[in-house]
């Protein structure tokens, strides 16, 4: 009884509150400053602007309550910011964070509820109190002394005038240093208005992009008959792949195929599914993605002006994104999740393919498929049965417990080694002209530094991230008819490739589709192809050098063990 005593009194107590709140709220900032590549005087900019304001916002009245009540936005989005610090271990709440919020289902996110446990006990423990004492003095009309009140508005006066003279410090004299980007939570009110903003147009793309066209036309014999699969793989990084040196046997089926070409040097321009697969299925990549995005249209739409029959067949759930526009932009789409409560293990997709190339009006057949791969939880990617690498159940996000999530990844990626090993079988079976091409979005951070980064779209990538398969197959009939596009492939495996602009050009040149947005030099398939200047689309669709994307040491050093230019 005593003890509720006196933390009634103490929630009661408005200069308490006056003088807690902000400086709880500041949290986040120490740890961007501790975490983030920020200048001293940047620093002290992102420390003493913000606090000032928050004082002199709770000061503005001595209801304290009901100014503590309008800060609950600087709260949320604190609380917001340490989560995600916790999960990442770096960056600021990006614009794409607030996408994959809205874009993400929540199957996927109650996944990831357990490794997030800490964060949310601490985000309760800091903004849970102030937020009930708000409440409560709210509702009983507390008063802040008016000594305190005046004493907390010169503080924040004065904190607040030398984070300004900070902040224009910084302005003046550090090149590219952006109040909107570095100053917390300016910089995260603006992403959220960005991803507002996005969203919007996201939603108009029908009407914005309804007068492009690809001009598209097919080179190839009219009466050809011959088959296309485009297959985007999920979270599937190269480095634990069998084809790309792993001491593991992944790709016990793959590595004994003949007519496959493995390009060993890929990386993906983007660590997030909603940027990296609409450069996929498009013509656009780093340089030119910005707004473009909402006026193109998808590889469907290209192979069906020219005369394919095509199918656009997803393991993954809708989200309203660019993914699913262009998935209906194909004669036939279906999404698998439809039919069932939960994803189906991927070699669902073998059969729905093998369907809808024997169902098509056309000779001439184009395939999209996109797998649920190596998506976290991993153990759920693959039949109990298909288990290689064991034990693989405990499944719980924690660096102790590396060793069993990457038997369970690489689990997953020996069956995604076995649907593609089927998908060449059954494209074997139509004894014509046909090509796969396969590749991951993005990879994934599986505690594997001191860094101890988990799981992918972070606000700065990592190599781990950005290190993806990219695979070529070719029947033997293809080989004998286009040999020349066989052979350029092998000239190209051993170079630099860009796995986001090279997928739509690579697949539309082994195709013969002619069109004005193909670029020879961005096809592997190509005598033409030239090695891509390395590029990361940030979170402000601008396409950067690597040296600007916001890795680090340890990512560098793979890439140059690996043998990258960059």
């Amino acid at each position: 009884m005593k003890l509720f005593k006196t933390l009634k009194n103490v929630f009661s107590d408005s200069d308490i509150l006056l003088w807690v709140y902000p400086v709880l709220l500041i949290v986040p900032n120490i740890l961007l400053d501790i975490t983030e590549l920020y200048s001293p005087v940047s620093k002290a900019a992102n420390l003493l602007l913000p606090l000032g304001i928050y004082y002199l916002i709770i000061s503005a009245c001595r209801r304290t309550g009901i100014t503590g009540l309008v800060m609950f936005i600087f709260a949320f989005f604190a609380a917001f910011q340490i989560v995600l610090l916790n999960l990442y271990g770096e960056g600021i709440i990006a614009i794409d964070m607030f996408l994959n919020v809205a874009t993400t289902n929540v199957s996927e996110a109650t996944e990831l509820l357990g490794s997030l446990l800490i964060a949310i006990a601490i985000i309760c423990i800091l903004y849970i109190p102030p937020i009930i004492a708000s409440i409560m003095q709210t509702a009983s009309h507390s008063l802040a002394s008016a000594k305190a009140v005046k004493r907390a508005r010169i503080t924040g006066a004065v904190l607040a005038l030398c984070g300004v003279l900070c902040a224009v410090a910084s302005c003046v004299y550090i090149p590219d240093y952006k109040l909107k980007r570095e100053l917390f939570p300016v910089n995260v009110m603006d992403n959220l208005c960005t991803a507002v903003k996005r969203t919007i147009a996201t939603q108009k793309y029908e009407q914005t992009s309804s007068d492009f066209r690809f001009n598209a036309t097919s080179t190839h014999d009219k009466e050809l008959k011959e088959v296309y699969v485009l297959m985007v793989g999920e979270t599937s990084r190269a480095e634990n792949w069998q084809l790309t040196g792993y001491s593991r046997p992944t790709n016990p089926r793959l590595s004994k195929r003949t007519n496959l070409v493995y390009f060993p040097l890929a990386l993906s321009e983007s660590n997030t599914t909603h940027k990296s697969v609409p450069m996929i299925l498009s013509h656009l990549d780093s340089h030119n993605y910005g707004d473009s995005i909402y006026y193109t249209k998808s590889i469907s739409e290209a192979f069906n002006e020219a005369g394919f029959h095509t199918a656009f067949i997803s393991n993954q759930r809708r989200n309203h994104s660019f993914i699913d526009f262009f998935g209906g932009q194909a004669h036939t789409t279906e999404f698998i999740i439809d039919e069932f409560d939960s994803p189906q293990h991927d070699l669902e997709l073998v059969g729905r393919m093998k369907r809808a190339i024997d169902n098509a009006n056309s000779s001439k057949v184009m395939i999209v498929l996109h797998a649920y791969g190596s998506h976290f939880n991993y153990k759920e990617r693959y039949p109990k049965e298909e288990a290689r690498f064991l034990p693989d159940n405990n499944t719980e996000a924690a660096a102790f417990n590396r060793s069993q999530l990457l038997n369970a990844y690489d689990n997953s990626i020996a069956y995604t080694d076995l649907v593609l090993d089927s998908i060449v079988s059954t494209l074997q079976s139509y004894r014509c002209p046909a090509a796969l091409v396969y590749l991951s979005d993005h990879g994934e951070d599986i505690f594997d530094d001191s860094r101890e980064r988990f799981l992918h779209a972070s606000p700065a990538g990592t190599y781990h991230q950005l290190h993806v398969p990219f695979i070529v197959w070719t029947s033997n009939e293809y080989r004998s008819m286009f040999p020349e596009k066989v052979n350029a492939m092998i000239d190209n495996k051993g170079k630099n490739i860009s796995s986001s602009a090279s997928a739509f050009h690579t697949t539309a040149d082994l195709a013969g589709i002619s069109t004005y947005v193909l670029n020879p030099s961005a096809s592997v398939a190509d005598t033409a192809y030239t090695e891509p200047q390395r590029l990361f689309l940030n979170d402000y669709l601008e396409g950067v050098p690597l040296r600007k994307s916001g890795l680090r040491k340890p990512d560098f050093e793979m890439l140059d063990k690996r043998g990258f230019k960059y």
